[in-house]
């Protein structure tokens, strides 16, 4: 005589497809949002290389960011808003601002980006040694 095997039932329900579907979506909405915000960052950090290698002077400096980012679409910072610290002849450039994504009604993301042409010490962002 044969056993009868009882086989439960599997698979995702209408409602689990629902709730995964919507965060889902919720991420890729997020991220459509922050990629050209993302996207500018990039743009400024490889505009201010630029203009550091195109200019020996702040004014020089400044006027190239600015050509750079009427070129590259920048339209979070301009030429002004550049920190400029001259070390002997060699100018490092940097700068500092903050994004904000409205998301739903009170809701939004702030997001703070930074970068500088001065190379990184060494030692920065290394693991202490064991």
């Amino acid at each position: 005589m044969a056993r009868k095997v009882k086989i439960g039932q599997r698979g995702v329900s209408l409602i689990g497809l629902i709730l995964v579907l919507a965060i889902v979506g919720m991420i890729a909405v997020l991220g459509m949002k922050v990629g050209p915000t993302v996207t500018e960052y990039l743009a400024i950090k490889k505009a201010i290389g630029v203009a550091k290698a195109a200019g020996s002077t702040p004014g020089e400096v400044r006027t190239s960011f600015d050509k750079q980012a009427e070129v590259g679409y920048i339209e979070s910072i301009s030429g002004k808003d550049l920190e400029l610290t001259q070390i002997g002849s060699v100018i490092d450039v940097s700068f500092a601002y903050q994004k904000k994504i409205p998301l739903m009604g009170p809701a939004s993301l702030v997001l703070d980006y930074e970068g500088s042409t001065a190379p990184v010490p060494a030692g920065i962002n290394k693991k202490p040694a064991q």
